[in-house]
């Protein structure tokens, strides 16, 4: 999987900086193409001469050539590359690169990068636990970052704990899985839908809800990173897409939602229905402005077209359906009885009682249960790295079928 794969190879200041040497050999043996980029307190642990011997490519470390004065350009590297592997990852770098201090040629090239980047963090066990380093490896995941975890074992300080950066064998495991992912959903086309529905009152008032769309946002991202060709069909929200493969329809209503995933479920493969469609909407809709006029105000709600059910009414034998469920109590047996009725594959339960998950938040946490009531719970992750749980277990249910 690695074979002609352009890496760039980031080496910070930590005791760890020495496995860099290995960890270039067992990429080149794989057939990577590999471009080391210093900091300059990594030449303290390893010599540029060395990596430029195994990698038969001279070490980038400063912005300009002492000698004749030429441009190390960070931007061409960033389009240069596909992907960046920072390992080891020093608390100071990983500071710097979730907050853009951009005070070296890695970082610059960091921030410059159009490839996915891997981060392998080094350090002492109190540094790695210490809640700035853990809230900056959160940060990066949020970037779409990803972390490769630290192993527990014997440290540079003596001490013994987590911290020591993942042997080079699995470091490049990890790239070899993260591009044979990337096939997974070759060719598929994946329906998507994201955030709320507006029903609306009059011209100024609407009945809705806080979803924030970014739980379909990163699904979308996920599978179009993973091959698969996106329709995402999302409410109103306020954020963007980045991938070319995601085309995007914007929609407000339920009535509107329900339209075009109908529509376009007919030629999709897989479909997943994270959006917070509106139960009812109003009866009717006033033209003009509503007056308050005394104490209170009658609306009468009538349900929307259910978009779940009516796929899974007519889901073919080989489409797979993923809903999901939000509850506020007895969520288990509510999001088995919804799976039932709606005919899915798949249904992602999440409960506004766990903290960190639901609207409006960056983090989830779920249980994913399929249709023979086989239960996967999760800790609280970010909705990108729930999005990339969710994937793996519609890619093996496409496997399995």
């Amino acid at each position: 999987m690695l074979e002609n794969k352009k890496i760039v190879l980031g080496i910070t200041g930590s005791i760890a900086a020495y496995k860099a040497c290995l960890l270039a050999r067992l990429l080149i043996k794989k057939g990577a193409e590999v471009q080391v980029v210093m900091t300059p307190a990594a030449k303290e642990f390893i010599t540029p001469l060395t990596l430029a011997t195994l990698t038969q490519k001279p070490v980038v470390s400063e912005f300009f050539d002492r000698r004749d004065g030429s441009w190390h350009s960070h931007v061409s590297l960033g389009l240069w590359a596909d992907a960046m592997l920072v390992a080891p990852a020093s608390a100071s770098t990983i500071g710097k690169m979730a907050n853009g201090i951009a005070d070296n040629m890695l970082i610059t090239t960091y921030l410059s990068m159009k490839a996915p980047v891997f981060v392998a963090p080094a350090m002492d066990l109190d540094m790695y636990a210490h809640p700035s380093t853990q809230q900056n490896l959160q940060r990066l995941l949020s970037f779409g970052n990803h972390v490769i975890e630290p192993g527990t074992g014997f440290l540079a300080s003596t001490l013994e704990g987590k911290g020591r950066m993942e042997e080079p064998e699995r470091i490049v495991e990890a790239l070899e899985q993260y591009f044979a992912s990337q096939q997974a959903l070759s060719g598929k086309k994946v329906l998507i839908t994201a955030g709320p529905t507006y029903e609306k009152i009059d011209p100024v008032r609407f009945v809705g809800n806080y979803s924030s769309g970014k739980m379909g946002f990163a699904l979308a991202e996920v599978c179009s990173e993973q091959g698969a060709e996106v329709t995402l069909v999302c409410g109103p929200v306020s954020l963007q897409t980045s991938h070319p493969a995601i085309h995007r329809i914007d929609v407000e209503s339920a009535a509107e939602m329900y339209e075009a995933a109908t529509k376009h479920f007919k030629k999709a493969d897989i479909a997943i229905l994270s959006a917070a469609v509106a139960d009812f909407t109003p009866q009717a809709t006033a033209d003009k402005k509503i007056k308050r006029k005394g104490d209170d105000m009658v609306l009468r709600l009538q349900p929307t077209q259910d978009i779940a059910a009516a796929l899974g009414a007519v889901k073919r034998k080989k489409q797979i359906l993923v809903g999901f469920a939000l509850e506020t109590d007895n969520e288990l047996e509510n999001a088995v009885d919804k799976m039932e009725r709606k005919n899915l594959d798949l249904i992602v339960l999440n409960s506004l009682r766990d903290k960190d998950a639901g609207f409006r938040v960056d983090t989830n946490k779920v249980t994913i249960i399929d249709r023979h009531h086989g239960l996967t719970a999760y800790d609280t992750k970010s909705k990108r790295e729930v999005a990339k749980d969710i994937i793996e277990k519609v890619v093996k249910l496409k496997v399995d079928s």
